[in-house]
């Protein structure tokens, strides 16, 4: 992946920062329950910027990371967000529906039922391994919920990061949807804002500050962090097609996958073929 001394585009400042979330939280509260037509139609918007620039997307993810295939930008970024945006708008209007629930017997003759709301401002910190997708994926649920979005991208990938924050911005007003950057000073600012939820995806190490971070706020956090992820391998199973398996899932993104296999459960008796499948592989 290749590293850059500056970035392309200027820091957010701390104070741009704190106004971008003041603006955005005033927004939410003139408008807190969006109808479904806007939802809808913000949805109907990244699905449309991400068909359209898809040649882009892919160039600057290349430059990013120094060299990473079209088909593979195509499947672990673009797939993603395209088919998220799909699924979003095909069901967000059941989603919005309330529903009844069932009532206490002591609460009776009282009915009750549940009723989808918005949550309000939400912050997203995106990592460098897939630059697009988890910056702008979330964006799609937290859009179709009714809610705002900031998203703070990993300041490695600077060169998608410039290509994002100006589709974001020639598409929707900062209020509803922005995009800010910098390093690890802005990050922690980023996160000691009052939002009404935080995402994060990243290192276990990052996750703990970031929670400690949100903490003071009493803000609820989603972290999606790094791991070790075993593979087991059934006495049952065909050690040939599970390495088939394994290294398809392992050389995705260079190995760069929270889900990537990091080691191997596998019967004593099938071990040596399984070494021997695994040294063998073309």
């Amino acid at each position: 992946m290749n590293s850059y001394a500056t970035p392309i585009v200027p820091d957010t400042s701390i104070d741009d920062l704190k106004a971008l979330f003041t603006c955005q939280k005033a927004a939410s509260n003139a408008n807190p329950y969006p109808s479904y037509e806007e939802r809808c139609g913000n949805v109907e918007k990244l699905l449309k910027l991400t068909e359209k620039h898809k040649h882009d997307i892919c160039n600057v993810i290349d430059k990013d990371f120094g060299n990473r295939s079209v088909r593979e930008t195509t499947l672990s970024d673009l797939f993603l967000v395209i088919q998220g945006a799909k699924h979003a708008r095909r069901h967000l209007r059941k989603w919005m529906r309330p529903r009844r629930v069932g009532t206490s017997l002591h609460s009776l003759p009282a009915t009750c039922k549940v009723v989808p709301q918005p949550l309000g401002v939400i912050g997203n910190i995106a990592p460098w391994n897939y630059p697009y997708a988890i910056a702008l994926l979330p964006a799609v649920h937290a859009l179709a919920a009714g809610n705002r979005m900031m998203i703070k991208p990993s300041e490695v990938t600077v060169h998608t990061t410039e290509l994002l924050g100006n589709l974001v911005s020639d598409n929707f007003d900062e209020d509803l949807l922005a995009v800010v950057t910098g390093g690890a000073e802005l990050g922690n600012a980023f996160a000691e804002l009052p939002f009404d939820h935080l995402i994060f995806t990243g290192s276990t190490a990052v996750g703990r500050k970031i929670a400690q971070a949100a903490a003071p706020n009493l803000t609820p956090v989603t972290l999606e962090l790094g791991g070790k992820s075993p593979a087991i391998i059934d006495h049952s199973y065909n050690p040939a097609k599970a390495v088939s398996s394994i290294l398809r899932g392992k050389v995705l993104n260079c190995g760069q996958t929270c889900i990537g296999v990091d080691y191997v459960f596998v019967p004593t008796e099938k071990l040596d073929g399984f070494v021997g499948d695994i040294v063998t592989v073309p």
